[in-house]
């Protein structure tokens, strides 16, 4: 069976302490696929009473149950996940496709497979934790003392995620957060809901995950996860995002406290040096910007290039760009697929519009795709002759735009990158290994990427300097978000 003849299975149902249920509103709101703008299927719309149920069962499932302190629980209940993933992952993987609109190859990575394959190593890492050191004896202001040190869950965490790779962040928050001792809410993106109440199926149907641990509340209204940042009973946020809704997320926790982890925007530089490999630094930036329609934060949307080999990089990027038209996500040659949304793709064409009005010149694409005329596709865009200045250099547009900007040197390009309020990500290219490492040195971002090289993976820390972000996730240090540090010493 193709995957567009697999029949395509959403959960229409919250999970609150363990239950499946409906909104106690009654009402629900509607799942769309973005390649064919049709309805699929619909699924709860939670409100304020729904997230108050919710946090109030996790609040009780940490505070009165042994799962914060139960490592074994915890180990057992993450692998038995994983396997349900595994042995639904014919179903999930349609409806990931149809809900998404993600290329059919991506659920074979980021977008399912590497999710599913993150849940056993972070099992793994929660098996074998030094959760507490032993700091000997000393005599600190004269008083003999024995010291220690005590690794403890942060308590209860809200969990806010977007819509572009949706088994990927609701896992990456998901699985460190409960190895680590923690009870969870999670509000999915209105745009892909079902991504995460099959989430929650699983959880309740399938695993020993006790009631109030997981609790998932879809709703079509972003101010309903917005209750999570405000609420006393929440100890911690946990959101991928915006920046501008980051810095909400933020304000709004300010008043209680709480611990915040944002993964926010990103306008990543891709850095070709005059001895790189220039046709395959260019093959792979635009391979890359097309990748699910650009839509994705650490994606680099900006080739910065040797002035003098300016005109050569732009005819070969364009002309990779123009073999990878926006097609069908059920297609397994499709890269380029949709964009999640109807508003989503009246952003991006602003964004090529205002291309023109700074004095730029769309290369390549620049529209719709011909012959399409039902869902939300845009070809994949190559703009010239703006500066690092321009709003298309500056703002991230979070579709398949790439604008290439000349630079006159090493140093020139690394203060091209570092012209951004951004520091998420990027990619080094050079012939000379040391001298790639000495410019990624001087690149201010959390993750980069030397000719090729893919920093992506469960043990590997992932975040963002400036403003792309507080914090990490993924790897230890991700894991080690979601704990407090408690220091313990007795007379010794």
């Amino acid at each position: 069976m193709t995957i567009s003849e697999h029949p395509v299975i959403g959960e229409e149902r919250l999970l609150i302490d363990g239950e499946l249920r409906r909104a106690r509103s009654g009402r629900t709101f509607e799942v769309v696929n973005p390649a064919t703008e049709e309805v699929i299927g619909v699924v709860a719309d939670g409100g304020p009473d729904d997230l108050d149920d919710a946090i109030t069962a996790a609040r009780r499932a940490f505070d009165d149950s042994s799962w914060a302190t139960d490592v074994e629980l915890r180990v057992r209940g993450l692998r038995q996940l994983q396997s349900a993933f595994l042995a639904h992952a014919d179903e999930i993987r349609a409806m990931t496709v149809a809900e998404t609109g993600s290329p059919l190859s991506l659920t074979y990575s980021a977008q399912l497979d590497a999710p599913v394959d993150s849940l056993g190593w972070v099992a793994d890492l929660a098996e074998g934790y030094q959760w507490e050191t032993d700091l000997g004896d000393a005599a600190p202001l004269g008083i003999p003392s024995h010291r220690w040190v005590r690794r403890e869950p942060t308590g209860v965490v809200g969990a806010i995620t977007p819509w572009n790779v949706p088994h990927q962040i609701n896992l990456a928050k998901l699985g460190p957060a409960l190895a680590a001792g923690n009870t969870v809410v999670l509000k999915p993106a209105p745009d892909t809901p079902w991504c995460a109440t099959v989430l929650g199926r699983l959880i309740a149907e399938e695993t020993d995950i006790p009631p109030g641990v997981v609790n998932i509340v879809a709703s079509s209204e972003h101010t309903v996860g917005a209750l999570l940042s405000s609420d006393p009973r929440v100890d911690q946020i946990s959101f991928t995002g915006s920046t501008a809704t980051g810095k909400r997320v933020m304000i709004s926790a300010a008043d209680t406290l709480k611990k915040v982890f944002l993964e926010l925007g990103g306008k990543s530089a891709f850095v070709i040096l005059d001895d790189a490999d220039l046709r395959g630094a260019c093959a792979t930036a635009a391979f890359t910007v097309c990748t699910h329609a650009g839509q994705g934060c650490a994606i680099t949307t900006r080739l910065l290039v040797p002035r003098h080999q300016f005109d050569e990089a732009v005819e070969s990027t364009a002309k990779v760009l123009s073999k990878l038209p926006a097609g069908d996500p059920t297609d397994p040659g499709t890269i380029c697929g949709p964009l999640i949304s109807a508003r989503q793709r009246d952003r991006v064409e602003g964004y090529i519009a205002l291309a023109g009005e700074e004095h730029g010149t769309i290369v390549t694409g620049g529209g719709r795709p011909d012959g399409m005329e039902r869902g939300y596709f845009v070809e994949p865009t190559l703009i010239v002759g703006v500066d690092n200045s321009a709003r298309v250099a500056q703002e991230e547009i979070f579709g398949p735009v790439l604008v290439v900007i000349p630079h006159d040197g090493d140093d020139h390009a690394v203060a091209l990158a570092n012209d951004s309020a951004y520091g998420l990500s990027g990619s080094v290219w050079s012939a000379d290994r040391e001298r790639a490492i000495r410019v990624t040195d001087r690149i201010r971002t959390g993750t980069v990427g030397i000719n090729g090289g893919l920093w992506f993976s469960p043990d590997m820390p992932f975040g963002g300097y400036k403003q792309s972000g507080v914090g990490r996730e993924s790897g230890v240090a991700g894991f080690e978000e979601y704990l407090e540090t408690k220091s313990i010493a007795e007379p010794a």
